[in-house]
Formats: C-alpha cells, sequence, structure tokens
C-alpha cells in the first residue's frame, strides 16, 4: 500500500481549536489522515498528513 504524505505548518498565533478544525475540514474534504503533529519551540505546528494512494486499473474496450 502506497501512502502520500503533506506537511503542514501552521503559525503560532494560531489556536488550537483553529487548528484542529483546519484539520478537521483536510480530513473530511480530502482523506487525509493525521500521521504526526510536533509543536516547535516558537509555538508553531508542524502537522504531517498521509492518505492511502488510490490507483485506477485501466480499462480494456474489447472491439
Amino acid at each position: 500500500m502506497e501512502w502520500e504524505v503533506e506537511t503542514v505548518v501552521y503559525p503560532g498565533d494560531f489556536s488550537r481549536s483553529a487548528v484542529r478544525r483546519l484539520l478537521v475540514e483536510r480530513a473530511e474534504t480530502g482523506g487525509w489522515e493525521l500521521s504526526r503533529l510536533r509543536i516547535r519551540p516558537d509555538g508553531s505546528r508542524a502537522v504531517v498528513l498521509k492518505r492511502k494512494v488510490i490507483r485506477q486499473r485501466r480499462s480494456f474496450s474489447f472491439v
């Protein structure tokens, strides 16, 4: 199984509830899951999101 990974950084002046709302929105609309969240010394939050890569199989048409 393959995963697509994306890193997002939110500034330290964003409240905890604001970051939660933004992450919930990304999860509901894009299918992202939280992989890791780190709070940096400056107060910013580095968030690593992941989602499964779904490959479509080629459809063959018979003529």
